[in-house]
């Protein structure tokens, strides 16, 4: 059965048995609290009123009695006061009494028989006597008259006796059953109270065997799987929704068995693709080795000898065989060119790859230098914006080619007539990822058409001929390469339609205490 349960099942029965307990419980504490406060109220609103109000019936024919008495002895008016007082005390205690006993067909029966006693008692006695006295003449009762009144009101006595005992068993008997309903209430508080902690530890009992035992050993398998017991299976005894989420995280350990397998199978063939990658690096680098030497050599060979051929045979050679022999030599240089640049860009971040802070104005500096004679040429300014150039984590002589080749570009395409003008600017985190610095190198040159922002960074494209431009179309992608290299990314900005504008950005080094700065300024 408990395994057919789920927690919230046995929470739930175990808490609908308690309800119950407790709503009976509240039903009859109620109807036990309704009970006492009926008793209650019938012994202090009926009863004990009642009895008081027969002493004062008693008290008022007691006063009629010697107030009949005294008037036959002195024969003074005075006398008769208290007897026609004492009726209209009688009448009131009577029916005092009388709506205190209700319909207890005993105390009615007393009260019946007292106030025909007390009438019979006047008329047979009191009323007579009263009648044959004269006012101011005393006279003196025969024994036989006093006789019959004491044996008459004697009898009342009685009945005053009885009466009063009758009232006594009465409030005896709703005291009992006051006693009794309050010894019931306290016994069905106490066993609600006792409910509450036996459902209490029923729960706790519940809780331990059915929720934290199937939970802990849950937990228990789940540990050794994370100890890196995978193969241990997990099995656990318990309520559906428990054995449900054991079942899930089988199916999770299953799932990390055969990913591992997976992972195992992927990491073998990883190591034998390291290898063939090792065996192509080699073969890369001896081509490499063949193209800078072996394969420049018969260029050099081809244009020398094409220089030679004009310099010996050019008076012999006419118009069109000089431009051959020039055509031949360029070809010639423009392959080792070609060569050269193609190196290089395979070389980036593979081969004597340097990491150390690189002072990035000092780079600039350099690029510059090697820049100088066409600078001069051209009349080209550059003009530093901005915040001093950062120094960063790189390869001193990746970051010097970067300058170089931006630069170096925009002097190379600039518009006729125009000095070319070149502004370097640094800022940190504009426009990027946090944490990074972004630079922005400005020319006012003949600019690139924004369908071609993407095609400049590939290798070999060319916007321009070569008549009008020199160059091999590798210098904007070996520009991306370096600035992957380093982390980060370059592009053009569209939006400045003056000439081109490059930006790229290189991440702050974690050491630098700018780099906290620019964490605050963008958290």
């Amino acid at each position: 059965m408990r395994s057919r349960l789920t927690v919230q099942a046995w929470q739930n029965l175990v808490l609908s048995v308690m309800g119950v307990v407790v709503f009976a419980g509240a039903i009859a504490g109620a109807l036990l609290l309704n009970r006492t406060d009926d008793v209650a109220r019938e012994l202090t609103g009926d009863i004990q009123p009642a009895r008081v109000a027969a002493y004062q019936l008693q008290a008022a024919l007691r006063d009629q009695e010697t107030a009949v008495r005294g008037y036959a002895i002195a024969a003074d008016e005075q006398f008769l006061e208290p007897y026609y007082e004492g009726q209209q005390a009688e009448r009131a205690a009577a029916e005092q009494v009388r709506e205190g006993i209700g319909d207890r067909e005993d105390l009615v029966a007393d009260l019946d028989a007292i106030e025909q006693a007390a009438a019979a008692w006047r008329t047979n006695y009191a009323d007579p006597l009263i009648a044959s006295v004269t006012p101011g003449s005393p006279r003196v009762i025969d024994q036989a008259t006093a006789d019959r009144g004491k044996a008459d009101f004697d009898a009342l006595r009685a009945l005053f006796d009885r009466q009063n005992s009758d009232l006594g068993v009465a409030r005896q008997r709703a005291v009992d059953e006051l006693e009794n309903t309050q010894a019931w209430r306290d016994r069905v508080l106490i066993g609600i109270v006792a409910t509450f902690f036996v459902a209490a530890i029923i729960l706790a009992v519940l809780v331990r065997g059915v929720v934290t035992r199937p939970l802990a050993a849950l937990a228990a398998a789940c540990r050794k799987i994370t100890e890196g017991s995978f193969d241990e299976k997990i099995s656990v005894h318990g309520p559906r929704d428990i054995q449900a989420i054991a079942s899930d995280v089988e199916d999770m350990r299953q799932r990390i068995v055969d990913e591992l397998e997976s992972a195992r199978t992927a990491r073998s063939e990883l190591a034998d693709q390291a290898l063939e990658l090792q065996r192509s690096n080699a073969e890369l680098e001896q081509f490499a080795y063949v193209a800078s030497h072996d394969l420049q050599e018969p260029l050099r060979k081809v244009a020398s000898f094409c220089q030679l051929l004009e310099k010996r045979y050019g008076d012999k050679l006419d118009e069109r065989g000089v431009e051959y022999i020039r055509f031949a030599v360029d070809g010639a240089k423009r392959m080792q060119v070609l060569i050269n640049d193609l190196l290089t860009f395979s070389r980036v971040g593979r081969l004597h790859s340097v990491q150390a802070d690189v002072d990035l104005g000092a780079v600039l500096d350099d690029a510059i230098d090697n820049l100088s004679t066409a600078i001069e040429e051209s009349g080209a300014e550059v003009v530093r914006t901005g915040e001093p150039l950062p120094s960063v984590q790189g390869d001193p002589t990746l970051m010097t080619m970067l300058w170089q080749n931006l630069i170096g570009n925009a002097v190379k395409f600039r518009k006729q007539g125009v000095a070319p003008r070149i502004v370097i600017d640094c800022a940190t985190g504009e426009e990027s990822a946090a944490g990074a610095w972004v630079f922005t190198v400005t020319d006012n040159g003949i600019g690139i058409p924004d369908e071609f922002a993407e095609k400049v960074f590939v290798i070999f494209q060319r916007l321009h001929g070569r008549d009008s431009y020199t160059g091999t179309g590798i210098g904007l992608a070996l520009c991306r390469k370096i600035v992957e290299y380093h982390g980060g990314s370059i592009w053009i900005d569209t939006a400045y339609t003056d000439g081109t504008r490059f930006r790229f950005t290189i991440p702050v080094a974690a050491d630098e205490p700018v780099a906290a700065e620019l964490e605050g300024s963008t958290a």
